[in-house]
């Protein structure tokens, strides 16, 4: 009985560590000098778009301004880069299958396997949650062009506390700049 309630416990814990993840990929333009860029704006245009509340958009772009200055950039009315951001939701599904076989004594005292059936929660357990994903944005001011775009998807945090969800998305945030300023490019002789 103790091992079915550890395997339980070991099944919950690595679901909530994978919805509390975030995958982080990056893009950009090889041919872009990213170290000539010292300041930005925020790209208002594109950010209204966004289909998420005002609450969230001014938590996400908070993070971001906060990882840019920590970065050395500054805030200018006059930028090198626009900021843009937008944002996608779809719910998921995980179906988790309880079935436990194990080895011991069988019925009519037989040695062998056989299931062992343990209560309620026998069976495939059904869980939802949002899945979430968050695109920043680097457009080059002066040619219009999107020069870097950091993407990270992970698991939302719907459960109303708002200290939780400004942690998620510093988390995303934090993430998806870690990828900035790409690595330069070195040519190969």
């Amino acid at each position: 009985m103790k091992t079915i309630k550890f395997l339980t416990v070991i099944v919950v814990f690595l679901t909530l560590a994978s919805c509390s993840s975030v995958k982080v990929i990056a893009d950009y333009d090889q041919s872009t000098d990213f170290t000539k860029y010292k300041t930005f704006a925020f790209y208002k245009k594109g950010i209204d778009k966004a289909e998420i509340s005002d609450l969230d958009k001014r938590r996400i772009l908070k993070a971001v301004e906060a990882q840019l200055l920590a970065k050395g950039f500054t805030k200018s009315e006059n930028p090198d880069i626009l900021v843009n951001i937008f944002t996608k939701a779809q719910k998921k599904v995980n179906v988790y299958n309880n079935d436990f076989m194990g080895y011991g004594y069988g019925f009519g005292g037989y040695y062998g396997w056989y299931p062992w059936y343990y209560g309620p929660n026998f069976g495939p357990q059904i869980s939802t949650y949002t899945e979430g994903t968050l695109f920043v944005d680097f457009i080059d001011a002066a040619k219009k062009e999107l020069i870097w775009q950091g993407i990270g998807s992970g698991g939302l945090n719907t459960s109303g506390n708002v200290t939780k969800k400004e942690e998620r998305v510093k988390e995303f945030v934090n993430q998806i700049m870690a990828q900035y300023p790409p690595a330069p490019v070195v040519e190969k002789k």
